[in-house]
């Protein structure tokens, strides 16, 4: 397994714990406001296993976590082997994904290695190919959440609340979710990188914080545990 990149600690990725993130390259998903599109064509830096491996093993008790990233780390088939050695390194780990693999992500919940797991949950299920591109998937995605809801493990749902996301895409977004233990909503912060095409989009003015913080509060009569980073 080959990662695109690394960052040696991080307070905000795992909570409660210091983390080393590790970046997957590729995606099925095209979303115009994503933050890791360098990743989307293959890891502009190839970091491959062994070496994430050995400074993982220098920071045993130093570091509390390992968090797998991307890109969309279900994509790639060495996933569950380098979880396992990074297991055996005594980590706690947790999978960021876009939840498109379900088949992957119930692979991962039998071999109970990670403690917790954070899905993109990107917009109302009619919007989802307009606004993800690619290979997007809402069912697919509903699907990895109802799977880690009746495992009972750690996890949250995430949406980036970007212009294009309505008041009302908000609350159809929180009814087609199951019952979720953290809603996390995150403020759109215009890429550094994206596709020429796609100036209009990024280009569009964000929700204010006040607006978010009226949205969550309309969300939050659906889901309950929803909170604005």
């Amino acid at each position: 397994m080959t990662f695109a990149g690394m960052v040696r600690a991080s307070f905000v990725d795992d909570p409660g714990q210091i983390a080393c993130v590790l970046f997957v390259p590729g995606c099925n998903y095209d979303c115009f406001y994503c933050h890791n599109r360098p990743l989307l064509s293959g890891p502009q830096q190839r970091i491959p296993e062994e070496e994430a491996l050995a400074f993982l093993q220098k920071r045993v008790g130093r570091l509390d976590s390992v968090v797998v990233t991307g890109g969309e780390p279900t994509l790639q088939p060495g996933l569950i082997p380098f979880l396992r050695k990074a297991k055996a390194l005594g980590y706690r780990l947790k999978l960021d994904t876009n939840g498109s693999r379900p088949d992957v992500v119930a692979q991962v919940l039998e071999t109970g290695l990670c403690s917790y797991f954070a899905v993109d949950y990107k917009a109302p299920a009619s919007r989802y190919a307009e606004l993800c591109r690619g290979d997007a998937d809402a069912a697919a995605t509903l699907a990895t959440l109802e799977l880690l809801r009746t495992a009972g493990v750690d996890f949250e749902a995430r949406t980036t609340v970007i212009p294009q996301l309505t008041p009302e895409d908000l609350l159809r977004m929180a009814r087609e979710l199951p019952p979720l233990p953290r809603y996390v909503l995150n403020p759109y912060r215009r890429p550094a990188c994206y596709r020429p095409e796609d100036e209009a989009l990024v280009a569009r003015t964000p929700h204010t914080p006040g607006e978010i913080a009226q949205m969550a509060e309309r969300v939050r009569a659906v889901q309950p545990n929803v909170t604005v980073l």
